[in-house]
């Protein structure tokens, strides 16, 4: 029935799954926002588009509505006014267990077909969906189009091509035949059934609306649940858009459309109803740690696939790149307004200094020198306004202007004008020096443009307080910089034993907080930031089980 989906995209997905294994550079969908790729009236098509829902009610036909909801207050001051339909959680799950049967049916070849189908169209609407992403979140443009777009899609398919090599590896069938010796064989047929494990929630978060939750999505239907999506209260468009594609091509090709809701939960409780509803049997989340950690606690009828705060933090102990090296993490603690769940919050600098190719630095003046490098990058408006954004939320401001209480001050946070935005809510990063005794300071997840050079004895200590910082409070990234081979293969060694992903002298056009679909694991699952990574076999194989039936021949 699904076959001509499958054999259309079979290409896309075998180099899909080639690609994890060699983890090598390979995307699916161009990172530019090209017109030789997406057409000459692309840009302005996807404008148009956007507009278009300004102001409506979007249109999403599903069951239970109680009424219609949607608050949404742009980074930029953008009046978006758009209303989502709120549909009662227990119908939403009733829909989703009567889709789940036929949903599964189709087996994992066709369900890989229609979802490659799904982000094929995804694409082709990526400048509709990069506006409302940027809206929403305060992401700069080329930031939303690439994240918010080709990169979230990559993450999709990413989770589509492990799910397809897991389950291709289980036969649909098997003789089994056991000799007898003198008398006849036993012989028995065997059929081995993949069905997934009952009603998946996606919680969104509110910086990364598609590109934290494609891979939760598109893992659980690829594995034959059916999606209830909770987007954040603040960036429900990204997701109300994806939704409704993925049910566009459900409808259009025979099938129950309850495969992919949409949860507009104006109220926690709606959202904790979902989560620990018997028939949930997933719910991947990105956000706070309480709440995170409520999920984890009182879900219990789930797997829980989380990612929470963390401390990302960076060893400099020498380096043979200086500029470079400042230019690198200026660069990386001013994307997005460091509104970056990969964001490096904590520099940790000897108390003695570092030696460099322009001779000894002391500490005082690496951290005065980033805070030039920073002021260096962001001195030209057009380029800070490209690189920051806007900052998402209310938090984040109230964070920035109560950061000069946890250290002495670098440098400190400046409000910008937009040229095109007038309400737009632009801050440049704060960076702040303390000891490393101070750890009130520094400790937590400061989310937001503040982060911290932090001075420690030596270089042993600082390899020391890496390793603590992420096994006590997490990490997603970790970084070093450093000429001497001994002190490198301590921090590896560290980086193993805490679990932690980790950059070594990054001086160039790769910056620590970005993270490649097809090469990178996002998360390694073992450090209390995250309990799962984006593309590990355990991330998808986890969501299906196989059931098995014999009988004789």
């Amino acid at each position: 029935m699904h076959q001509p989906l499958f054999d259309k995209h079979k290409h896309t997905l075998e180099r899909a799954v080639q690609a994890l294994a060699e983890r090598g550079h390979w995307s699916a969908y161009n990172e530019l926002p090209s017109p030789r790729t997406y057409g000459e009236d692309a840009l302005a098509a996807g404008k148009r588009a956007f507009e278009a829902h300004l102001g409506k009610a979007f249109a999403l036909d599903q069951p239970g509505r109680t009424g219609m909801h949607g608050d949404e207050r742009s980074p930029y001051g953008v009046n978006l006014g758009v209303s989502y339909p709120v549909c009662e959680p227990e119908q939403l799950i009733e829909a989703s267990l009567k889709a789940m049967p036929s949903w599964q049916r189709i087996g994992a070849q066709g369900r890989a077909g229609v979802l490659l189908e799904v982000l094929e169209r995804l694409n082709l609407r990526s400048f509709e969906i990069a506006h409302a992403v940027m809206m929403t979140t305060g992401q700069a443009w080329m930031m939303a189009f690439q994240a918010g777009g080709p990169h979230a899609q990559d993450r999709g398919l990413e989770a589509v091509a492990c799910a397809w090599r897991e389950q291709s590896a289980i036969p649909a069938e098997a003789t089994w035949e056991k000799p007898q010796g003198k008398n006849a064989a036993l012989r028995m047929r065997k059929q081995f059934e993949i069905v997934g494990r009952g009603v998946a929630l996606v919680i969104g978060c509110g910086t990364f609306p598609t590109w934290n939750t494609y891979p939760g999505v598109f893992a659980a239907l690829a594995t034959g649940n059916p999606v209830i999506v909770k987007p954040h209260g603040n960036a429900i468009l990204p997701a109300a858009i994806t939704v409704s594609v993925i049910r566009e091509v459900l409808i259009e090709h025979g099938l129950d459309p309850g495969a992919a809701l949409l949860a507009v939960a104006p109220r926690r409780s709606a959202t904790q109803y979902l989560a620990t509803h018997q028939d949930v049997k997933s719910v991947d989340f990105t956000g706070s740690t309480p709440f995170g950690h409520w999920l984890i606690d009182h879900c219990k009828q789930a797997q829980v696939y989380a990612e929470l705060a963390g401390v990302n933090h960076v060893v400099v102990d020498s380096t043979e790149a200086y500029r470079a090296m400042l230019k690198n993490l200026a660069f990386s603690l001013s994307l997005y307004s460091g509104q970056m769940c990969t964001t490096t919050q904590v520099i940790i600098v000897p108390a003695t200094g570092i030696e460099t190719d322009e001779g000894h630095k002391p500490f005082e003046q690496v951290a005065s020198d980033l805070g030039a490098a920073i002021a260096e990058l962001l001195a030209d408006p057009k380029t800070a306004h490209a690189v920051l954004g806007a900052i998402q939320s209310d938090d984040t401001l109230r964070r920035i202007d109560e950061a000069h209480q946890h250290g002495e001050v670098v440098i400190s946070s400046r409000a910008l004008e937009h040229p095109e935005f007038a309400g737009a809510r632009v801050r440049t990063p704060t960076l702040l020096w303390c000891d490393a005794t101070d750890e009130k300071a520094y400790m937590e997840e400061r989310f937001g443009p503040i982060s911290f050079v932090v001075r420690a004895p030596d270089t042993r200590a600082a390899i020391a307080l890496s390793e603590r910082i992420t096994r006590e409070h997490g990490a997603l990234t970790a970084g070093v910089y450093s000429n001497r081979p001994d002190v490198v293969e301590a921090v590896v060694q560290a980086s193993l034993r805490s679990k932690v992903a980790l950059s070594i002298n990054l001086t160039g056009g790769v910056f620590i907080n970005q993270s490649a679909a097809f090469s990178d694991y996002h998360g390694t699952g073992g450090n209390p930031s995250a309990n799962a990574a984006y593309a590990d076999a355990a991330f998808v194989a986890n969501r299906f089980r196989v059931v098995q039936r014999r009988s004789h021949v």
